[in-house]
């Protein structure tokens, strides 16, 4: 809202004057330059805020970002976030444990002044993050496959500076594809470690892995396929 304070002197002949005083208000609103459809996508707890820029709006907005904890009176700016001209933010860091509940909220600037602050859903990340398919490496003794399972990392890192695995903050199981020609097995393990026997001389088999998360049955898509041949 734009306020004008105007003072006007009208002169008469008489030599009095007389003063007008009035406020002329303009306003303009630039919600309609407000943000659409905030809302946050999480992988491997890599939690990452997006939005959609207004249809009617031109193409030089900049965005704010701020978030916080549930139950929180104040905000914090995402230092990263503002008046950025990306439709997203990452704020894996700012909402690293699984277990809290986040909010966050953005609004445009334009030349018409900053729009209305728009909310996201309450953001749940143990819940709401999906994972990733784990890695397989496959090694082969006679006819005997051996499986090593590497789950998914997360963004965040320890203090040795290596990506957390998301095991850390997550409990899943994976399961594993065994294929051959029109045959598949599927067995599901909690062990990073699987041994697979009782196999056919000189034949051709194709593995895949997803990740399973126990309580909620979400699961994963599966790796691309491995595939090893028995002796």
């Amino acid at each position: 809202m734009l306020v004008f304070n105007v003072q006007l002197c009208w002169t008469f002949r008489g030599g009095s004057a007389v003063f007008l005083n009035f406020v002329v208000t303009m306003q303009k609103s630039v919600d309609d330059l407000a943000p659409l459809e905030v809302k946050f996508h999480s992988l491997d707890f890599r939690n990452v805020l997006h939005w959609k820029h207004p249809q009617k709006a031109l193409k030089n907005l900049t965005y704010f970002v701020q978030y916080k904890i549930y139950g929180d009176k104040e905000w914090t700016n995402s230092e990263h976030c503002q008046g950025i001209r990306l439709l997203e933010c990452d704020l894996s860091q700012a909402t690293s444990d699984p277990r809290e509940w986040y909010y966050a909220r953005v609004r445009s600037f334009s030349s018409e002044g900053f729009s209305s602050w728009v909310l996201s859903h309450r953001f749940y990340p143990q819940w709401e993050t999906s994972f990733s398919p784990p890695q397989i490496k496959v090694t082969m003794t006679g006819r005997i496959i051996s499986v090593q399972i590497r789950p998914p990392r997360t963004p965040l890192r320890g203090q040795k500076g290596s990506r957390i695995r998301v095991t850390k903050l997550q409990k899943l199981t994976f399961r594993i594809y065994l294929m051959h020609n029109d045959e598949v097995y599927e067995t599901d393990s909690c062990s990073k470690e699987l041994v697979i026997e009782g196999l056919r001389p000189k034949t051709t088999y194709c593995l895949q892995a997803m990740s399973v998360t126990p309580r909620s049955g979400r699961k994963s898509l599966r790796s691309s396929s491995t595939c090893i041949s028995t002796h």
